[in-house]
């Protein structure tokens, strides 16, 4: 049985990605992470009047990845229902993110970068020691932003033994460089590349500092989702005009990363489930990665 935790799992590919490790692999065991409670019930319902044989499959947990008091007290729940010993979990998913604009850099950094870091924390030591994994859901943002960046923020953010409090000290740096933006347009709109460029590189601390575990990080696409959904209307396009792919498209990555064979740790994957560069961008269907 594999016990797997999804952040974010109430909806859009989050939702997406539960329902296909259920459809897809008898095995295993989904908790749907949800910042609100009432909203993971629903969608733990919805999934259940698809398939009355999930109920025994599926559970729901309350989780806020932005506030370590509610990732520790998520923790503690699994714990209290399933015990530590043998480790209860296989799996984690971070999924669970925002877009950036309007939040503002230091919140969308507190979602999408400290919310994995908060997440793996609490949760790695409930982990499988033996064969457990990590995906963490970032973007083709990330590679952009890196393409688009200085040579300093290149050498960072690629360095294979980069250390996570030199990533927390590059983004206070950008935090502060924002402070003083007085329109906060050029940031707002780095904002949410820079979160998913240095989740990449969390990834790479986590899977040096976790040798044990197959840890990795995957774009999803480009999804239909609520995040993306303004952009098409913004345009009067139709998500589909703006080449827009299903939630269960953007499932794939994390799915193919969560339950499959993968090449090793500390690796970004493209929507194709293919390794990819974490300072530019590849397209699906491209060659694989090999550096």
């Amino acid at each position: 049985m594999k016990r797997i935790l999804v952040t974010g799992g109430n909806k859009g590919i989050g939702l997406a990605t539960v329902a296909k490790l259920l459809r897809s692999y008898d095995d295993t065991r989904l908790i749907l992470g949800s910042r609100n409670k009432e909203r993971g019930e629903e969608a733990v319902g919805s999934l259940i009047r698809e398939n009355g044989d999930w109920k025994e499959r599926l559970v729901t947990v309350e989780i806020d990845v932005e506030s370590e008091d509610s990732v520790k007290e998520a923790a503690d729940k699994l714990s209290s229902m399933f015990g530590t010993e043998p480790p209860p979990l296989y799996g984690i998913v971070n999924n669970a993110g925002i877009g950036s604009a309007s939040k503002g850099m230091e919140r969308t950094l507190q979602v999408n970068t400290w919310g994995i870091k908060r997440v793996c924390d609490s949760f790695i030591p409930l982990l499988n020691p033996e064969i457990g994994r990590i995906v963490n859901v970032t973007s083709a943002a990330g590679p952009n932003y890196i393409e688009a960046g200085d040579e300093s923020t290149r050498e960072l953010l690629t360095n294979p033994q980069v250390t996570w409090e030199e990533v927390v000290e590059y983004m206070n740096r950008c935090i502060e460089k924002e402070s003083r933006d007085e329109t906060k347009s050029s940031s707002q709109a780095n904002a949410y590349g820079l979160s998913k460029a240095c989740a990449n590189a969390l990834t790479v601390c986590l899977a040096r500092d976790y040798p044990g575990l197959i840890i990795n990080s995957c774009t999803p696409g480009f999804i239909e989702t609520d995040m993306t959904r303004p952009f098409a209307d913004a345009q009067g396009k139709t998500p589909q005009e703006m080449g827009m792919k299903t939630p269960e498209d953007g499932a794939s990555a994390s799915v193919f990363l969560i339950m499959e064979d993968v090449p090793g740790s500390g690796m970004y994957f493209g929507s194709d489930c293919q390794r990819s560069p974490i300072d530019r961008y590849r397209s699906p269907g491209d060659p694989p990665y090999n550096g």
